[in-house]
């Protein structure tokens, strides 16, 4: 296994296990993460999940072996490849839980690609971030939908086109990361935001993560819409009934005691 999946109670750790290769990508890296993302079920046991890299780098991108093999590519070959690809960042972009990032050493090309689908990053202040793509005379394509959600447009035109590689500091000023510590509190601080998502009602947190997919790709009109009835289902469902009471009657909420 190129992932190494750990469990302790409602949290899950996923860490990608190629320190030899700096966690690189290739095809079977891409497959384990793949299925382990599509392996998870909205209310299930598992409530947050813990990205990360083994060794001295979070992900270094593209394996170099895996690089040679498709330059021999055909056109059919390379679209095969890249919605492989596509595919693993989707399901790790929908994941029903909050993805936190870990992210240390280096997050380039595709690396930078998975701090884009997490949803709370927290990066050790050395790190380094890149979108490198054009630099090997390619583009950061597959990854830009997700990239873009967090960074935007104007980031996007220098980043995307330079290739230059950037600092954690540059990275949480263009919301890529919204945590930059000192290595040695790396753990820490992803620890606490563990607490505090596991704090949040259950359903509520996954309600709020598809909340903000739909109402990116709506309209005004059909944004609307969609929250006026997310908002009557929430309040009227067990949890959200549990919630309200429990604030009212000043005691912890029942999903506070989950394992």
């Amino acid at each position: 296994m190129l992932i190494q999946v750990e469990q302790r109670g409602a949290v899950v750790r996923v860490t990608l296990n190629r320190p030899d290769v700096r966690n690189a990508f290739n095809e079977t890296l891409i497959q384990e993460l793949t299925a382990w993302a599509e392996s998870i079920r909205p209310g299930g046991a598992v409530r947050v999940a813990v990205l990360g890299g083994a060794g001295k780098v979070f992900c270094a991108g593209a394996d170099l072996a895996w690089m040679a093999k498709t330059i021999a590519y055909s056109h059919e070959e390379n679209l095969r490849d890249a919605r492989a690809l596509s595919r693993m960042f989707d399901a790790l972009n929908r994941l029903p839980i909050p993805l936190v990032g870990r992210v240390h050493g280096a997050a380039l090309g595709g690396g930078i690609g998975l701090a884009a689908v997490c949803d709370i990053v927290v990066a050790a202040e050395d790190a380094i971030f890149g979108f490198t793509e054009v630099k090997l005379g390619i583009i950061p394509a597959v990854i830009s939908p997700f990239a873009m959600a967090k960074i935007g447009q104007s980031a996007a035109r220098e980043l995307f086109l330079t290739g230059a590689r950037f600092s954690a500091a540059r990275a949480r000023e263009i919301g890529l990361v919204h945590n930059v510590v000192d290595a040695a509190d790396l753990d820490r601080v992803v620890e606490k935001h563990v607490n505090d998502l596991l704090s949040s009602g259950p359903r509520a947190v996954a309600a709020a993560k598809a909340l903000i997919a739909a109402v990116a790709a709506s309209d005004a009109d059909a944004a609307m819409e969609h929250t006026v009835e997310s908002i009557a289902r929430q309040r009227v469902s067990v949890e959200g009934q549990e919630g309200m009471r429990a604030f009212l009657e000043k005691r912890t909420p029942a999903w506070i005691s989950l394992p």
